[in-house]
């Protein structure tokens, strides 16, 4: 009498197989072409190996973005991220905000951070402060560059500051 395993039940088995490595208080930093272009921060980082490989970020996540001079010129945080290291995307949801050296803050529940692109989006609320007084929200979604000099929203409504100039005429 022998014991067997079908290497059907052994590929089953070993398919569903996911590995994880943790890692904590982590400073991670993203370079392109020789420059610095971002460092992350944060207390916890989750890796796993399975059928798409991604990292977790469960305890918050912050990053700074740099210019070209290698200064700061934009900052995110959110209290979680989920990379998908072969998309090239990070999910950001729980208290997402974003601002940059102008003043702007945009705040939203969840986003994506498309680092190829170098874009933010999402298709759910959003709200913008700017330094110039201008407040929007939005219900439908936006797309912004990573530096927020660029934002396209979707059906905006909200108070726009306009020039006494423009109302005497």
């Amino acid at each position: 009498m022998s014991c067997e395993n079908k290497q059907k039940d052994i590929d089953d088995a070993t398919k569903r197989l996911i590995l994880e490595e943790e890692a904590r208080n982590i400073e991670s930093y993203l370079s392109q072409g020789g420059k610095m272009r971002a460092k992350l921060l944060s207390p916890l980082m989750l890796r796993f190996y399975a059928d798409t490989i991604y990292s977790e970020f469960p305890r918050s996540l912050y990053v700074e973005f740099y210019n070209d001079s290698s200064r700061v010129e934009t900052e995110l945080g959110a209290l979680y991220g989920k990379y998908f290291e072969i998309l090239n995307k990070v999910y950001l949801r729980d208290s997402v905000i974003v601002f940059n050296v102008k003043g702007d803050t945009l705040r939203c529940p969840e986003m994506w951070w498309d680092q190829e692109l170098q874009k933010f989006y999402n298709d759910t609320t959003w709200q913008l402060d700017s330094k110039s007084g201008t407040h929007l929200k939005g219900h439908s979604g936006f797309e912004a560059s990573q530096d927020l000099r660029t934002i396209m929203f979707k059906h905006p409504r909200g108070v726009f500051p306009v020039a006494d100039s423009v109302i005497s005429n």
